[in-house]
């Protein structure tokens, strides 16, 4: 038997999910609808089929191809002017030689095509009509029959004054092959509207055939939601791919679903999905294939499509979001509201009900999506942050990006055969990046130097050393875990500037890279022993005979595998006795941001053992805290005074400190008779104020193994401990916090405070700093989050935290006001 795919439509009723792919291709339960159709023909015995295409018809015939894999003969006839449902017919003829059924593709129905068949030749039907009953019949044609099926009326999609039965037509047909007489070729003609109608007119056998089961016309977004529902509690006959691991709820192969994860029936779960912990996926929820659901996600009663990721936290109600799309940690997406493809919601922003998204959309951080965006793009024009480019591994920071990265980046920094080095960490994730970044590089015509794996004040040290133009150090986040962060090094050693950032930004935002001959691009070079190096460079300004006459015992708390071997060679050479901190069972992993539990128990060791220090440092040598022997915690803010002291004491100064830094190093460098230079916040800004001092200096502030030995060294050499090192800086009192700011109204806010502000004294180096009899303020909009924030000191704590509730409610207030007047 031989059947017609009507397969052409556009689905504008469906977008923003018809975008870039014809609506018979939208899935339903994780395949295409026209694969529903598709099977049902087979199991009806239509074993050759035609399918009529006019909108992106390669989409399909890539598809489905000759049919082989359903085992049917598949052929296809493309429209090159719309033509209307029986013109495309029409355009089939050569094809359609005996009784033939017409059938759409967009259409999701199990009924029995084998009765309508038998139907029409028990009829001697010229052409049947199959019909099922609607309790909404408006959107449909309607049909009047008499008791043996001969048609007598149709309206097409009537209103309810013109309504004459709930029995309406499905668009599922048995024609014999001289209708095809009656359609005018190279004209619009339509079957309802058309056609039947004239057949009725010229009283031919027209009948209809009232069939039970389900039929679902998919007609729209509420529809396409209904048609899972449908699916999913088996109103309709059709295979749901996967296994059934529990009633009503099927998953396909390699699906990982954390122990904790509640899973709530009936629930369809695509190949190669992750359900993380605590993560909820409940009833009448259909995941694609390859879906990320990270912890406490929470999803309900909606359609995901291949490769979505939800982020920490986030939550969907009632929604549908096509492929590729990132849904970030602690995001909403509410009830009927549609995201297309490629499009990103950033983390802690709303998208309210019935908002529709089309494709490569952004939503920043803490937007509130009140009305559908359709015109715009993804591509965000700013992608550094403080410390380089950060992101989710293969969510938000992809090989792919990380290769167009390293293009840019070497497009930007000169000539090609420009010498960029490449380091990582050891984790699996960030060497993947380095790889992919090594190939960018190499693309645009640089000399890429690998200094394998390793830590940051390595590969800053291997540039200079090397005379390199620059560098990327690939490591994990030391926020998140499952962060990647990409720092972008100068040929001092530094980070590179914000014009070269932009520099970056823009080349990656055109494409506009540079492309490498074949026989121009350069194999990597490989640089041995760079850890070594780097170790004897370290040791060559110290004292070893001071520190091993000192006998230091330490605590430390750090990375093994990454940082671990560096600090074991390094103290090893120094006479320092190193115990490894032992965490307690079911301590979270030394992310910089949870810690504290870390820091109580090492300051316990440390009182416990009598050790000199102790200290926590990060896992890529970045970041270093210490702790004295009374087990204070020397941090932040402290340990920015403790470094400034000991270089006002070691050199006399001058000393660079960030603009939040505390009042007490003005006064230590009064003591000393030193300056103190004030710099922004920006890691890039503060890089290159301190490498425009010295070594020493750079080496406390930006090198973890730098600095906890040079101050183990200073400490002996002036026969004191690093407690009363500690005790000699001035106590002072500070406090930080932060409040949401939409990213439009953090220029109204700066600006306001400009004009109004509550004193006469203001600096402007990094935000706006007003000064107060018994303090300070600074208000500091970040560049990475929809937040500004509050730095305050005072006379007292008390005072501090007083000036901060001050300016959190009148930042909070003009944001407000900004809101409502738009």
């Amino acid at each position: 038997m031989k059947a017609i795919i009507m397969a052409g439509g556009e689905g504008s009723r469906l977008r923003p999910l018809t975008c870039n792919r014809p609506k018979p291709m939208v899935p339903v339960a994780n395949r295409p609808m026209m694969s529903h159709i598709v099977e049902l023909l087979k199991a009806h015995g239509f074993t050759d089929v035609a399918v009529t295409l006019q909108y992106m018809p390669e989409a399909i015939r890539d598809y489905f191809g000759n049919g082989v894999r359903y085992g049917i003969n598949m052929q296809y006839f493309i429209e090159e002017n719309p033509l209307g449902t029986a013109g495309s017919v029409k355009n089939a003829r050569e094809f359609l030689d005996e009784t033939f059924l017409v059938i759409s593709g967009d259409a999701l129905t199990d009924l029995d095509l084998t009765r309508a068949v038998a139907f029409h030749r028990q009829r001697g039907a010229m052409a049947t009509l199959v019909l099922t009953r609607v309790s909404c019949p408006l959107e449909y044609g309607v049909v009047i029959t008499k008791p043996d099926g001969r048609i007598t009326q149709f309206l097409e999609k009537p209103g309810w004054g013109e309504v004459f039965s709930d029995t309406v037509n499905t668009g599922i047909y048995v024609l014999e092959p001289e209708v095809l007489e009656y359609i005018e070729p190279g004209r619009m003609v339509d079957f309802s509207k058309d056609l039947f109608p004239l057949l009725l007119r010229e009283k031919k056998p027209l009948f209809g055939v009232v069939l039970p089961g389900y039929w679902c016309d998919i007609g729209n977004l509420q529809q396409y939601l209904q048609a899972h529902q449908d699916v999913l509690s088996g109103r309709v006959k059709t295979a749901i791919p996967g296994r059934e691991i529990q009633p009503g709820v099927w998953v396909g192969d390699g699906v990982e679903i954390s122990s904790n994860a509640r899973i709530t029936g009936p629930v369809l779960i695509g190949d190669g999905c992750y359900i993380g912990p605590g993560a909820e996926i409940e009833s009448f929820s259909v995941l694609g294939e390859g879906c990320l659901i990270q912890e406490q996600a929470s999803i309900k009663r909606s359609v995901l499509w291949n490769n979505v990721y939800i982020g920490p936290g986030a939550a969907l109600r009632g929604a549908i979001v096509a492929g590729r799309v990132q849904v970030q940690a602690h995001a909403a997406v509410y009830e009927g509201a549609v995201i297309g493809s490629d499009s990103v919601i950033q983390e802690r922003s709303v998208v309210k009900p019935d908002v529709k998204l089309w494709p490569h959309k952004l939503v920043e951080s803490g937007a509130v999506v009140q009305n559908s965006l359709v015109w715009g793009t993804r591509c965000p024009k700013k992608i550094f942050g403080l410390e380089g480019i950060s992101g989710l591994v293969n969510v938000e920071l992809t090989p792919e990006f990380a290769c167009r990265v390293g293009a840019a980046f070497a497009s930007a920094m000169g000539n090609r055969g420009v010498r960029l080095a490449v380091s990582s960490d050891a984790s699996p994730a960030s060497r993947m990046i380095k790889s992919a970044l090594t190939c960018g590089l190499q693309s645009a015509g640089a000399q890429v130097v690998d200094l394998d794996t390793g830590i940051t004040p390595m590969h800053r040290f291997a540039v200079r050393q090397l005379a390199l133009a620059g560098g990327v150090h690939v490591r994990l986040s030391p926020h998140r875990s499952d962060h990647v962060t990409m720092i972008f090094i100068n040929g001092k050693g530094g980070n590179i500037s914000r014009n070269v950032e932009r520099k970056v930004e823009n080349l990656l935002m055109r494409e506009d890279f540079h492309r490498a001959e074949p026989q121009a691009i350069l194999p990597p070079e490989f640089v041995s022993a760079v850890g070594e190096s780097y170790i004897e460079a370290l040791m060559r300004d110290l004292d070893p005979a001071v520190l091993e006459e000192a006998r230091f015992r330490l605590v430390v708390a750090c990375d093994r595998d990454n940082l671990g071997p560096y600090l074991k060679h390094l103290t090893g050479k120094l006479g320092v006795t190193v115990e490894n901190l032992d965490l307690p069972a079911g301590t979270p992993p030394a992310t910089w941001r949870n810690y504290q539990e870390t820091l109580s128990f090492l300051g316990r060791r440390v009182r416990e053992t009598g050790a000199a220090a102790g200290a926590l440092l990060d896992a890529n040598g970045d970041r270093l805290v210490l702790v004295d022997e009374r087990g204070r915690v020397i941090q932040d803010n402290l340990l920015t005074a403790l470094i400034a002291l000991i270089i006002l004491r070691a050199r006399g100064g001058p000393v660079v400190v960030p603009v939040t830094a505390p009042r007490a190093i003005d006064t230590l460098a009064e003591k000393y008779r030193g300056q103190v230079v004030r710099t922004k916040t920006a890691v890039h800004d503060f890089v290159e104020k301190v490498l425009g001092q010295d070594e020493f200096q750079f080496l406390l502030n930006f090198d973890a193994l730098g600095a906890l030995t040079r101050i183990l060294e200073f400490t002996a050499k002036n026969g004191i401990t690093l407690g009363e090192l500690v005790d000699e800086i001035p106590t002072f009192f500070m406090d930080q916090k932060e409040v949401p700011v939409p990213w439009e109204v953090k220029g109204r806010v700066i600006r306001r405070l400009i004009e109004d502000p509550p004193t006469a004294q203001l600096e402007m180096l990094d935000g706006v700093k007003v000064f107060h009899p018994q303090g300070w303020a600074l208000v500091l909009p970040d560049p990475d989050e929809p937040v500004c924030r509050v730095f305050t000191e005072g006379a007292s704590m008390e005072i501090a935290r007083s000036l901060s509730d001050f300016y959190i409610d009148k930042i909070s207030q003009i944001a407000k006001s900004a809101e409502a007047t738009g």
